[in-house]
């Protein structure tokens, strides 16, 4: 350290005497009922961002809400912006997170009020609790904890339209640049390897994306006249979702890249839990080889997220001239997701069924992003999380994409950056009964604090 940090003990301690104000925060922010997919624009979205501003500002930073605009010109979500500069010279450490919410689309599905913050057996349940209002406490509640002990100028970006894919979060920071321009960037909208045990997220896997249509005739026919010989397209588009698997369940697709962990796998993932998680039924072999934990966070994937296709109800004895298709590919952290778009859209084509006709639509893109693990910033995160949690952390990546990440890292390519968040494998995030385990929340509140103290004391 090239300077003194403030005792772990009385960063504990303010913690403690801060906890119930902290929980408020979380409860009022979950009853706001911030739901970006209702409208970006919608004066719910701003009340919410003004609720951040304020809670914000009620711990030393000066805040501000503004509206962002979208690429076409039109408005774009509310945004919470602000700083606090202790001495021009000290590091500066931007803080993210995200103040929308996933919508509620079956209340009935929750065993608690999805508006109402509920604690049962030291979770606290409630849409929004963990994604991603578990990372608003955080901030706040590490900013409380050092108040004017706080050595690093700081700079919030706190973001209102995250669950819609971000459509205007690069044009605003552009237009902002002196808003965002820091050393370190904290974001705290991932997750930790339980309620007790930290982590900090190694790699993102990017993602893009494929409409496919797969045509064997220019209109129906009857099944029984030219059943056969001709397949109908169902099929068809079925063959050629298989080829692109190996005999193990891997993706076989030349030119789109596997990674392994980022930083080494310190702790494989454990298969019967996974399962549990994902509520797999009985018998399913999990697909593909290696360590669990790289084919969920490093490797490729694909998934048909879409298929247009007559329903059961009112099928009739045709064979279908054409189906459409989406395909969803995550890929490695590192590899270009345009590069991959291409060599997926490649490989459909050439691998067309019985020569049928099959036309490739892409859509949008997003990059992957990976960690440093000899980055400063890094070693003091994974300090400041054994400390608060007192047992070492376990790093993980994230198999889903937060395309911001990487942009950020392009606009500002001397930052470094950290991912870090509230949430824990029971969170059940954008899935009914959402919860935040509250031991790890108030170790999360710690660690960050920590963490900016260090940064404080000459390592940034």
């Amino acid at each position: 350290m090239a300077g003194k940090t403030i005792d772990a003990t009385v960063i504990r301690d303010r913690v403690e005497g801060d906890w119930k104000r902290i929980l408020d925060v979380l409860a009022r922010k979950i009853a706001l009922k911030a739901v970006s997919a209702e409208g970006i624009t919608g004066e719910h979205m701003r009340r919410s961002a003004e609720f951040v501003a304020e809670e914000l500002a009620k711990v030393g930073v000066e805040t501000k809400v503004v509206q962002s605009s979208n690429p076409d010109g039109t408005p774009g979500a509310w945004e919470v912006v602000g700083s606090r500069t202790v001495d021009p010279a000290a590091p500066t450490v931007l803080l993210y997170a995200h103040h929308d919410v996933q919508p509620v689309p079956d209340p009935s599905a929750w065993d608690t009020d999805p508006w109402t913050a509920t604690e049962i057996d030291g979770r606290l349940y409630g849409r929004g609790s963990a994604d991603d209002g578990g990372g608003l406490a955080i901030h706040s509640g590490a900013l409380k904890a050092l108040g004017d002990d706080l050595k690093v100028n700081v700079k919030v970006f706190i973001e209102g339209e995250e669950e819609m894919g971000s459509p205007s979060f690069i044009p605003f920071i552009e237009a902002h640049r002196d808003e965002f321009d820091s050393d370190v960037i904290i974001v705290a909208d991932s997750g930790n390897w339980a309620d007790s045990i930290p982590s900090l997220t190694t790699s993102l896997r990017g993602n893009t994306g494929v409409d496919v249509t797969v045509k064997v005739l220019d209109h129906p026919v009857h099944s029984g006249q030219y059943g056969g010989p001709i397949l109908d397209a169902n099929t068809l588009a079925a063959m050629l979702i298989a080829s692109m698997y190996d005999g193990s369940g891997d993706l076989a697709i030349p030119g789109v890249k596997a990674d392994e962990p980022i930083g080494g796998l310190q702790c494989d993932l454990d298969e019967a839990q996974v399962r549990a998680d994902a509520s797999i039924v009985p018998g399913y072999r999990l697909a593909g080889t290696g360590s669990l934990a790289s084919r969920l966070w490093t490797k490729p994937s694909v998934t048909v997220i879409g298929f247009d296709a007559q329903p059961v109800e009112g099928s009739f004895n045709v064979i279908d001239n054409e189906a459409t298709f989406r395909l969803s590919l995550r890929t490695a952290p590192t590899q270009r997701p345009e590069e991959a778009q291409k060599a997926l859209a490649d490989f459909l084509v050439a691998h067309a069924p019985f020569g049928a006709q099959v036309t490739v639509v892409p859509s949008d893109n997003g990059m992957g992003w990976a960690m440093d693990p000899d980055a400063e910033a890094t070693k003091d995160a994974l300090e400041a999380m054994e400390e608060a949690f007192g047992v070492p952390p376990i790093n993980q990546g994230q198999g889903g994409s937060i395309p911001f990440i990487p942009e950020l890292r392009r606009l500002f390519p001397k930052a470094q950056v950290l991912v870090t968040g509230p949430e824990d494998p029971k969170s059940n995030a954008h899935s009914p009964n959402e919860s935040v385990g509250l031991f790890g929340l108030k170790h999360n509140v710690i660690a960050e604090a920590l963490l900016l103290a260090k940064l404080g004391a000459g390592r940034a």
